[in-house]
């Protein structure tokens, strides 16, 4: 499986995770009355689906984003490639501008 399938993959189940944790706090804390009328709605169940659903999906794209832009950040560990030693450096050049008189 390529990796970056595997780090999506991760990042979604974090997602999940947190989703379920954020939700359990809204209602736990009763946050708005939501505990009031998940618990007294006959469709109460469908709200809670709904709300770890789409903070699945928020929270997911948030740890995949942050996943990535991470990597972007490091020099890759292993593998062709990895840096020998240091990248090399740019040596300046000066280059002549020649600019036109003001009128």
């Amino acid at each position: 499986m390529p990796i970056m399938v595997r780090v999506y993959i991760r990042s979604v189940l974090i997602g999940a995770a947190l989703a379920c944790c954020f939700v359990a706090a809204l209602l736990a804390l009763d946050v708005a009355h939501l505990r009031h009328l998940v618990l007294n709605s006959t469709v109460g169940w469908l709200a809670v689906v709904m709300l770890v659903a789409f903070n699945t999906i928020v929270f997911s794209g948030v740890q995949f984003a942050i996943t990535v832009m991470e990597q972007a950040e490091s020099p890759p560990s292993s593998g062709r490639r990895s840096w020998i030693g240091r990248p090399p450096r740019k040596e300046a050049v000066r280059v002549p501008v020649t600019t036109a008189p003001r009128k």
